[in-house]
Protein backbone atom coordinates (compact mmCIF):
# COMPACT_ATOMS: atom_id res chain seq x y z
CA UNK A 1 0.00 0.00 0.00
CA UNK A 2 1.07 3.62 -0.46
CA UNK A 3 3.89 4.87 1.76
CA UNK A 4 4.02 8.66 1.28
CA UNK A 5 1.54 9.42 4.08
CA UNK A 6 1.42 12.94 5.44
CA UNK A 7 -0.26 11.63 8.60
CA UNK A 8 1.10 8.96 10.90
CA UNK A 9 -0.13 5.38 10.70
CA UNK A 10 -1.60 5.85 14.19
CA UNK A 11 -3.58 8.89 13.07
CA UNK A 12 -4.60 7.14 9.87
CA UNK A 13 -6.06 4.40 12.07
CA UNK A 14 -8.14 7.06 13.88
CA UNK A 15 -9.33 8.43 10.52
CA UNK A 16 -10.28 4.98 9.23
CA UNK A 17 -12.08 4.17 12.49
CA UNK A 18 -14.09 7.40 12.17
CA UNK A 19 -14.81 6.63 8.51
CA UNK A 20 -16.10 3.17 9.46
CA UNK A 21 -18.62 4.81 11.80
CA UNK A 22 -20.20 6.57 8.81
CA UNK A 23 -20.79 3.49 6.64
CA UNK A 24 -24.57 3.63 7.13
CA UNK A 25 -24.86 7.43 7.10
CA UNK A 26 -26.10 8.78 3.76
CA UNK A 27 -23.67 10.79 1.68
CA UNK A 28 -20.28 10.61 0.02
CA UNK A 29 -16.74 10.91 1.39
CA UNK A 30 -14.58 13.98 0.72
CA UNK A 31 -10.92 14.74 1.31
CA UNK A 32 -9.69 18.33 1.12
CA UNK A 33 -5.92 18.29 0.62
CA UNK A 34 -5.16 14.89 -0.90
CA UNK A 35 -1.51 15.65 -1.85
CA UNK A 36 -0.19 12.47 -3.58
CA UNK A 37 -3.28 10.41 -2.73
CA UNK A 38 -1.77 7.97 -0.24
CA UNK A 39 -4.36 8.64 2.46
CA UNK A 40 -7.01 8.74 -0.28
CA UNK A 41 -6.09 5.22 -1.34
CA UNK A 42 -6.54 4.02 2.23
CA UNK A 43 -9.96 5.67 2.42
CA UNK A 44 -10.95 4.02 -0.87
CA UNK A 45 -9.66 0.65 0.32
CA UNK A 46 -11.99 0.84 3.32
CA UNK A 47 -14.89 1.96 1.09
CA UNK A 48 -14.52 -0.95 -1.38
CA UNK A 49 -17.73 -2.58 -0.20
CA UNK A 50 -19.72 0.65 -0.06
CA UNK A 51 -20.85 0.88 -3.71
CA UNK A 52 -23.37 3.63 -2.96
CA UNK A 53 -20.65 6.04 -1.76
CA UNK A 54 -18.21 8.02 -3.91
CA UNK A 55 -14.84 9.42 -2.87
CA UNK A 56 -14.22 13.07 -3.84
CA UNK A 57 -10.68 14.51 -3.67
CA UNK A 58 -9.72 18.19 -3.70
CA UNK A 59 -6.29 19.76 -4.04
CA UNK A 60 -4.66 22.70 -5.82
CA UNK A 61 -1.84 20.36 -6.88
CA UNK A 62 0.25 23.56 -6.73
CA UNK A 63 1.63 22.98 -3.25
CA UNK A 64 1.06 25.15 -0.21
CA UNK A 65 -0.24 28.71 -0.62
CA UNK A 66 1.14 31.73 1.25
CA UNK A 67 0.58 31.70 5.00
CA UNK A 68 -1.87 34.11 6.58
CA UNK A 69 -1.27 35.82 9.92
CA UNK A 70 -3.18 32.99 11.63
CA UNK A 71 -0.60 30.47 10.40
CA UNK A 72 2.56 32.16 11.66
CA UNK A 73 4.54 29.99 14.05
CA UNK A 74 8.14 29.73 15.14
CA UNK A 75 7.80 25.98 14.66
CA UNK A 76 6.48 26.26 11.11
CA UNK A 77 9.53 27.64 9.31
CA UNK A 78 9.69 24.59 7.02
CA UNK A 79 6.30 25.23 5.40
CA UNK A 80 6.92 27.32 2.28
CA UNK A 81 4.69 28.32 -0.67
CA UNK A 82 4.76 25.62 -3.35
CA UNK A 83 5.94 22.94 -0.92
CA UNK A 84 3.96 19.65 -1.08
CA UNK A 85 3.26 19.98 -4.80
CA UNK A 86 1.81 16.88 -6.47
CA UNK A 87 -0.03 15.91 -9.65
CA UNK A 88 -3.46 14.53 -10.49
CA UNK A 89 -1.79 11.85 -12.60
CA UNK A 90 0.18 10.52 -9.64
CA UNK A 91 -3.02 10.28 -7.59
CA UNK A 92 -4.96 8.63 -10.40
CA UNK A 93 -2.11 6.17 -11.03
CA UNK A 94 -2.26 4.96 -7.42
CA UNK A 95 -5.94 4.10 -7.72
CA UNK A 96 -5.23 2.11 -10.89
CA UNK A 97 -2.23 0.40 -9.27
CA UNK A 98 -4.31 -0.81 -6.33
CA UNK A 99 -7.34 -1.59 -8.55
CA UNK A 100 -9.60 0.78 -6.65
CA UNK A 101 -12.53 2.74 -8.08
CA UNK A 102 -11.39 6.04 -9.56
CA UNK A 103 -12.40 8.93 -7.29
CA UNK A 104 -13.77 12.27 -8.40
CA UNK A 105 -10.70 14.54 -8.41
CA UNK A 106 -11.05 18.34 -8.47
CA UNK A 107 -7.99 20.51 -9.10
CA UNK A 108 -8.56 23.95 -7.57
CA UNK A 109 -7.78 26.15 -4.62
CA UNK A 110 -10.57 25.50 -2.14
CA UNK A 111 -11.92 29.06 -2.41
CA UNK A 112 -12.40 28.50 -6.17
CA UNK A 113 -14.72 25.53 -5.71
CA UNK A 114 -18.44 25.87 -6.48
CA UNK A 115 -20.38 24.10 -3.70
CA UNK A 116 -23.23 23.29 -6.11
CA UNK A 117 -21.23 21.75 -8.94
CA UNK A 118 -17.95 20.68 -7.33
CA UNK A 119 -19.20 18.92 -4.19
CA UNK A 120 -21.52 15.97 -3.64
CA UNK A 121 -25.09 16.76 -2.61
CA UNK A 122 -24.59 15.08 0.77
CA UNK A 123 -21.49 14.23 2.82
CA UNK A 124 -21.14 11.50 5.44
CA UNK A 125 -17.40 11.86 6.12
CA UNK A 126 -14.85 14.59 5.46
CA UNK A 127 -11.10 14.64 5.98
CA UNK A 128 -9.76 18.20 6.03
CA UNK A 129 -5.99 18.37 5.55
CA UNK A 130 -5.49 21.86 4.16
CA UNK A 131 -2.79 22.73 6.73
CA UNK A 132 -3.59 26.45 6.94
CA UNK A 133 -6.31 28.57 8.51
CA UNK A 134 -7.92 29.81 5.28
CA UNK A 135 -7.92 26.34 3.73
CA UNK A 136 -9.55 24.69 6.75
CA UNK A 137 -12.04 27.54 7.22
CA UNK A 138 -13.04 27.43 3.54
CA UNK A 139 -13.37 23.64 3.67
CA UNK A 140 -15.76 23.94 6.61
CA UNK A 141 -17.81 26.57 4.78
CA UNK A 142 -18.11 24.30 1.73
CA UNK A 143 -19.09 21.12 3.54
CA UNK A 144 -21.30 22.44 6.37
CA UNK A 145 -24.56 22.71 4.40
CA UNK A 146 -24.01 19.22 2.99
CA UNK A 147 -23.18 17.27 6.15
CA UNK A 148 -25.69 14.53 6.96
CA UNK A 149 -26.87 14.08 10.54
CA UNK A 150 -24.24 11.89 12.19
CA UNK A 151 -21.57 12.87 9.66
CA UNK A 152 -17.98 13.00 10.90
CA UNK A 153 -15.31 15.55 10.02
CA UNK A 154 -11.65 14.74 10.78
CA UNK A 155 -9.25 17.69 10.71
CA UNK A 156 -5.53 17.02 10.54
CA UNK A 157 -2.99 19.21 12.38
CA UNK A 158 -5.41 20.42 15.06
CA UNK A 159 -2.71 19.79 17.66
CA UNK A 160 0.31 20.74 15.54
CA UNK A 161 2.26 23.73 16.90
CA UNK A 162 3.81 24.29 13.47
CA UNK A 163 0.36 24.81 11.90
CA UNK A 164 -1.66 26.87 14.41
CA UNK A 165 -4.16 28.06 11.80
CA UNK A 166 -5.77 24.64 11.67
CA UNK A 167 -6.71 24.77 15.37
CA UNK A 168 -7.94 28.35 15.07
CA UNK A 169 -10.26 27.43 12.17
CA UNK A 170 -11.60 24.38 14.04
CA UNK A 171 -12.20 26.33 17.25
CA UNK A 172 -14.02 29.09 15.39
CA UNK A 173 -16.16 26.50 13.63
CA UNK A 174 -17.06 24.81 16.92
CA UNK A 175 -17.91 28.16 18.53
CA UNK A 176 -20.31 28.90 15.67
CA UNK A 177 -21.71 25.35 15.46
CA UNK A 178 -22.31 23.94 18.97
CA UNK A 179 -24.16 20.94 17.53
CA UNK A 180 -20.80 19.24 16.87
CA UNK A 181 -19.02 17.02 19.39
CA UNK A 182 -15.21 17.22 19.50
CA UNK A 183 -12.85 14.31 20.13
CA UNK A 184 -9.07 14.71 19.89
CA UNK A 185 -6.94 11.84 18.59
CA UNK A 186 -3.23 12.59 18.16
CA UNK A 187 -3.09 15.86 16.23
CA UNK A 188 -6.55 15.22 14.78
CA UNK A 189 -9.79 16.95 15.70
CA UNK A 190 -12.71 14.59 15.05
CA UNK A 191 -16.05 16.36 14.93
CA UNK A 192 -19.40 14.58 14.89
CA UNK A 193 -22.57 16.29 13.65
CA UNK A 194 -25.08 15.49 16.42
Amino acid sequence: MAKDLQISERELAFVLEALAETENIPGDVVEFGCYTGDTSVRLAEQMKNWPEKWLWLYDSFEGLPEKSAEDKSGDGWAFKPGELKASIDSVSHKFKKYKLPEPVIKKAWFNELDPDSDLPSQISFALLDGDYYDSIKTSFELILPKLAPGAIVAVHDYRNAALPGSAKAVNEFLDANPNFDLKIAGTLAILTNK
